[in-house]
């Protein structure tokens, strides 16, 4: 399964690559990209395993960026 989020207050584009890099890492990622410029983040992973998937990636983003917000 493939979707886009918006993730607001994300502050540097640094910050958007340790995101994309640590979530790339996450059990049932196929793909991730995260635009800094855009504040998108574009997550394809295991269709049986994506809600987990995407629960873990939020709490990747609160520890890297404690200010941002990801939003479906």
């Amino acid at each position: 399964m493939k979707k886009a989020f918006k993730i607001r207050e994300l502050d540097c584009a640094h910050c958007a690559q340790e995101i994309e890099d640590a979530a790339a890492k996450v059990s049932g990622v196929n793909k991730v990209r995260v635009n800094f410029l855009s504040e998108r983040m574009t997550l394809d992973a295991e269709d049986e395993r994506f809600d987990e998937v995407l629960a873990e990636i939020k709490k990747i983003v609160k520890t890297i960026e404690p200010d941002a917000v990801l939003e479906a």
